[in-house]
């Protein structure tokens, strides 16, 4: 084990060892919130701007943090969305892009501006809500709910239309929206607090208060600190398994060689002496 090639073996383990242990080192440092938010933070409304930024994901603390922004309904990007329940009564959303007022280049944000128990009655309120966004040419309005993750896009239904949106994803609206080219959006969307007529509330109750702890963090620092071990582990069974066979080979060539077969040795020893004196 002291051998050059085992001690630079050694050398190695512990350099991967180490990155290991500073891997879990940093698991560990995010598994403990030290600055949680105060219970209750996210039902004081703060402006969107203050909260996230468009194109980034927000944190786990602020999803369902009660925002405000100023902008416009943009005409005919009032889109509906289906599998939508409100308190376990499924349904349909409608959505619309609000294009934010006072920001330097073209920024929206996608909004879920209601829920409707059919189809008929969601595509009626969409239509309404298109004929006076399209009346009102760029009359701000204050919209204020909880700002809230990307569920992420994915396919229509089998044999449905493929413009069929079942999930709300500010990325799967942005390819269905008007006046794109140059735009920036934000990835979490805003669930309004109050629908417009003939539309009922989103029911979007105050998330629950998470834990600082995060143990999915904590248990990935332990798997670093397994590996950091088993590092040292398979370094020893390699310079013992090659120490074991080496011993091995230095005891086959210091013991005398055994006949190969019994008969043969007590042959040897039972056969009579020949001398001159016998062959005379």
């Amino acid at each position: 084990m002291l051998r050059p090639q085992w001690i630079g073996m050694l050398l190695l383990c512990l350099l991967v060892a180490g990155v290991f242990a500073w891997l879990g080192q940093w698991q560990l440092s995010r598994a403990v919130d030290t600055d949680p938010l105060p219970p209750g933070a996210t039902e004081e409304i703060r402006p969107l701007a203050d909260v996230a930024a468009p194109g980034e994901l927000i944190p786990e603390p602020v999803v369902g943090q009660r925002v405000t922004v100023e902008g416009f309904w943009m005409p005919g990007d009032f889109l509906i969305v289906s599998s939508r329940y409100n308190d376990d009564v499924e349904g349909y959303w409608v959505t619309g892009q609000l294009r934010i007022a006072g920001t330097d280049e073209p920024t929206s944000v996608a909004v879920a501006l209601g829920w409707a128990p059919t189809l008929d009655q969601a595509r009626t309120a969409a239509e309404e809500l298109d004929r006076t966004a399209s009346a009102a040419v760029r009359t701000p309005v204050t919209v204020e709910g909880r700002l809230i993750s990307d569920e992420g896009p994915v396919p229509p239904p089998r044999r449905e239309d493929p413009q069929t949106l079942t999930r709300m994803s500010p990325a799967a609206l942005l390819g269905q929206w008007d006046d794109v080219e140059g735009l920036n959006v934000y990835r979490p969307y805003i669930a309004s607090a109050e629908a417009p007529s003939p539309l009922d509330d989103i029911s979007s109750p105050a998330p629950d208060e998470g834990s600082a702890v995060n143990w999915l963090n904590i248990f990935y620092a332990a798997e670093w600190a397994i590996f950091a071990g088993f590092a040292f582990y398979l370094w020893y069974r390699l310079a013992r398994d090659a120490w074991e066979k080496e011993v091995e080979d230095l005891l086959d060539d210091v013991e005398p060689k055994e006949p190969d077969r019994p008969d043969e040795a007590a042959g040897a020893a039972s056969a009579p002496e020949i001398t001159p004196e016998s062959r005379g």
